[in-house]
């Protein structure tokens, strides 16, 4: 047997098993990331001389676009970055080979050592040369319903990929796309789930809390928060400028929530409903900070307004501890992953009453008897509330709060 033939056998064994790894030996690898960095380091083991390698992927998320994930040569892991929307609008984008890729292109190649000086190539190209890379090659990365992902490599070998090494990545790249596509749903539900229901309730989900009234009963900080003069505004104003001013309150006091781990559950209207895990130390310090927090950033976005001659926006948050049913609630075919009890109710009843106080913050006095910042608290008196019965213990901060 010829030299050629030995070499082709060998590619050819090569190709299979990576193959058979792709489809049998990825069963139990999670991360999509992770599989491409073997995939690649199994092509380089194999003579394909890969030395830079990517996959972009589309992506639902709030804030991306789409994320690619790196790999170099002798890297263990990925480099992973994530592209804002709009950049498809840009000249980057615009001159790029994944623009090409995108326009319908089924395959994009340049011989990186051969470009001329003055050549008017994608500025891509230039780089990858500059990094002693010799070839480039991109092709979409085909997933179901016709959904078109890209994938690249490139070469660092003198003369670049051989007809061979091509012939090998355009085979492998199907089986790489159905491998990767698994991961890549995954993530989306999880990342859909952590986007709508929160993170905690995914999990939840996920881990298969889907029947109708199933649930726990968990010992909870409740907090209620809501924007006063909403119907006023949403009659009167652009629909547009209607969903900014939304967005730019929902910034203003969610960030502080997740930032002290509360979860939020859901957004109504004009009003959220998050909660702060007893099981969590110092929760009820945490759900603490996240409210004076939130009049913090309200504040800033007010006068962030003031400056542009916008009305100032009110507000009031109710925040209750005790124990809530936490679970599913609906219809036999639609379901709502939230939490019921009395606790919610006297945190919503404490939002209404800083109507009447004329405050933005009020606590029941069984959370500032919870909490490790109790202290901070001042009680205003006992007020009566609809529907729960005794007049309740209500706290607000001790000190000045924005309102």
């Amino acid at each position: 047997m010829s030299a050629d033939d030995l070499g082709r056998t060998a590619r050819a064994r090569h190709q299979a098993e990576i193959l058979d790894w792709l489809l049998r030996g990825t069963l139990g690898e999670r991360y999509l990331d992770d599989i491409f960095v073997a995939f690649c380091q199994r092509l380089r083991a194999a003579g394909v001389p890969v030395a830079r390698a990517t996959v972009y992927l589309r992506t639902h998320h709030p804030l991306w676009l789409g994320t690619r994930i790196l790999w170099r040569t002798g890297a263990r892991a990925a480099e992973i970055t994530n592209f804002e929307y709009g950049i498809v609008d840009t000249d980057q984008f615009r001159h790029s080979p994944a623009a090409e890729i995108h326009a319908g292109a089924d395959e994009v190649r340049m011989r990186l050592e051969t470009l001329e000086p003055a050549a008017p190539v994608h500025a891509l190209y230039r780089e990858l040369r500059d990094e002693g890379l010799t070839d480039y090659v991109a092709w979409p990365l085909h997933y179901t319903l016709g959904k078109r992902h890209i994938a690249t490599f490139s070469a660092d070998r003198a003369g670049g990929f051989a007809g061979d090494d091509v012939a090998m990545l355009a085979a492998l790249l199907p089986a790489l796309a159905v491998v990767t596509e698994v991961r890549h749903k995954n993530r989306l539900t999880r990342l859909l789930l952590d986007t709508y229901v929160g993170p905690h309730a995914g999990e939840m989900i996920l881990n298969g809390a889907t029947r109708r009234g199933s649930g726990v009963t968990v010992e909870a900080a409740v907090m209620v928060i809501d924007l006063r003069g909403f119907t006023e505004i949403s009659e009167l104003w652009p629909r547009d400028d209607v969903i900014a001013l939304l967005n730019d309150y929902f910034d203003a006091i969610s960030l502080p929530i997740e930032r002290h781990g509360g979860e939020i559950l859901k957004f109504m209207g004009d009003g959220l409903l998050a909660i702060f895990h007893l099981d969590t130390p110092a929760a009820c310090a945490a759900a603490q900070s996240a409210a004076w927090e939130a009049c913090v950033a309200m504040e800033a976005l007010n006068a962030r307004r003031a400056d542009a001659g916008l009305r100032q926006l009110g507000f009031g948050i109710g925040v209750n501890v005790g124990a809530v049913m936490y679970g599913n609630i609906g219809s036999r075919t639609r379901l709502d992953f939230t939490i019921i009890g009395p606790a919610v109710n006297v945190a919503a009843r404490l939002e209404s009453l800083t109507k009447v106080l004329g405050v933005s913050v009020l606590f029941s006095g069984a959370f500032a008897a919870r909490s490790d910042q109790g202290h901070r608290l001042d009680r205003l008196g006992a007020f009566p509330l609809r529907g729960v019965g005794d007049p309740l213990d209500v706290f607000g901060f001790a000190d000045a709060v924005p309102d």
